[in-house]
């Protein structure tokens, strides 16, 4: 049998990104459907109210969500390391730290999360009008953490060793499922918005079996002996010292957008409802910068384990021109046609906010390049084994977005609350070039001249 399994560290580096990229790139669309397909379905069969409230939880969910694919897919940048350096026995010994640090993770969140999510809602000034069921939708994406838990671990996996094609059935197979289960328990069930959070992780723990399964039975090199479950301590810090920066990262960029929720709720249900379709349609289109930031992670991640620097630099300069051209034609897209989408997530009243709708996209749409520059340029430090300095990034991010979030919130203005992203977006972008360019200039310099030696 044909393996799926990709070596990165031969061949031409922009036809590899490209490749590499389709599958992630369709898997991260498909993932969107979870929350996209609660939201069309809440939308349309039970009302604005529940829209927004599945909307103003958004924040969180990007916050446990972005948590654990940052935390996962750094642990197992050291797994991407060991494959492209060719040893399997230590390969395999990063997959059982990283299960296990992933178990002991998920505890944790799971108890903190909803031990405290009532008074983060009322923190963040959810309206009285939605909260009853924003807090039911989000209370069953917190107990399910474990399954959103398993299928990033697992799939970060598979890709560290490159393989991108086979999360990609599974997700799409779960996202059809996803939908299925989302109609039978609104519609049938009349569950309302907790239904659709049910119909989400369920889903999401059927793809993270599948995965497990295809591990055991198809990925020999991925079979693990009893030595690989023993925690190996000097592994593990590794994987620690690039998962938490990484993970912790993401969660700065949350609780820069829980804010921008903070200042959007205090404008009412009706433009929350607005901000959750715009967002959703701009999540979707962007979703091609997020896959190709995970080929770079992956990418990296392999060639600095197999010691070819030059390879990096080549990576870099193709994926650069390849996210540029995309930016380009998504900004375009969105800014003159995006709204018309809205049609999508509610029914009867669309026009009540396609025009608030248009409003944000118009404001993102003009700044994907520099969103572009973060995925790629972050992903990619992250995959050469920095966890700290991309983290400072996301630092960036949380000021430039407090600061247009509190602006917004004190003028009570909608435009200042869309202008919240496009500006943290080009704090970071400036900070990580600068970064990638010193590491490049300073310690890969040592690499480099070995590598020519």
């Amino acid at each position: 049998m044909k393996t799926l399994q990709r070596d990165m560290t031969v061949g031409n580096p922009g036809k590899i990104i490209l490749d590499f990229t389709f599958p992630i790139f369709l898997g991260n669309v498909f993932q969107q459907f979870y929350n996209m397909a609660d939201t069309v379905i809440v939308g349309k069969f039970v009302g604005t109210k529940a829209l927004a409230a599945v909307g103003s939880t958004g924040t969180i969910m990007f916050l446990i969500l972005g948590f654990v694919l940052g935390m996962t897919a750094g642990f197992t940048v050291l797994t991407a390391q060991k494959f492209g350096a060719g040893d399997m026995r230590a390969m395999r010994q990063t997959v059982g730290g990283a299960a296990i640090l992933s178990i002991t993770v998920t505890v944790i969140m799971t108890a903190v999360s909803m031990l405290f999510m009532k008074p983060l809602l009322r923190f963040m000034q959810t309206p009285e009008d939605i909260f009853a069921d924003a807090y039911a939708y989000i209370m069953v994406i917190c107990a399910g953490i474990a399954a959103q838990m398993l299928y990033n671990l697992l799939a970060s996996v598979l890709r560290a060793v490159g393989n991108s094609k086979i999360p990609l059935y599974f997700l799409i197979l779960s996202a059809v499922l996803n939908i299925v289960l989302d109609l039978i328990l609104i519609i049938l069930f009349h569950m309302g918005a907790a239904g659709a959070a049910y119909a989400t992780v369920i889903s999401q723990g059927v793809s993270g079996v599948l995965c497990l399964i295809y591990i055991m039975k198809k990925v020999p090199i991925l079979r693990m002996q009893k030595d690989d479950w023993k925690p190996k301590g000097h592994l593990m810090k590794i994987q620690l010292a690039v998962g938490f920066p990484m993970a912790l990262q993401n969660s700065i960029t949350a609780i820069g957008t829980m804010m921008v929720q903070t200042a959007l709720n205090m404008l009412g249900s009706t433009l929350v409802a607005a901000f959750t379709a715009a967002s959703k349609i701009e999540q979707v289109v962007t979703q091609a910068f997020a896959a190709i930031g995970t080929t770079m992670a992956t990418y990296c991640a392999q060639n600095m384990g197999a010691g070819k620097v030059t390879r990096i630099r080549q990576g870099f300069r193709s994926a650069t021109l390849i996210s540029c051209i995309y930016a380009v034609a998504a900004g375009i897209l969105i800014m003159f046609a995006g709204k018309y989408m809205t049609y999508f997530f509610v029914s009867g009243n669309a026009e009540e906010i396609m025009g608030a709708v248009d409003v944000y996209l118009k404001c993102v749409g003009i700044f994907f390049i520099p969103l572009a520059v973060i995925f790629l340029y972050r992903s990619g430090i992250q995959g050469m084994g920095y966890g700290i300095l991309p983290m400072m990034a996301g630092v960036a991010e949380l000021v430039g977005r407090a600061i247009v979030a509190v602006i917004a919130a004190r003028q009570k203005s909608y435009v200042g609350v869309c202008m919240a992203s496009p500006v943290a977006w080009v704090f970071a972008a400036v900070l990580l070039l600068g970064m990638y360019f010193y590491i490049m200039k300073h310690d890969m310099r040592k690499f480099f001249e070995l590598e020519n030696s």
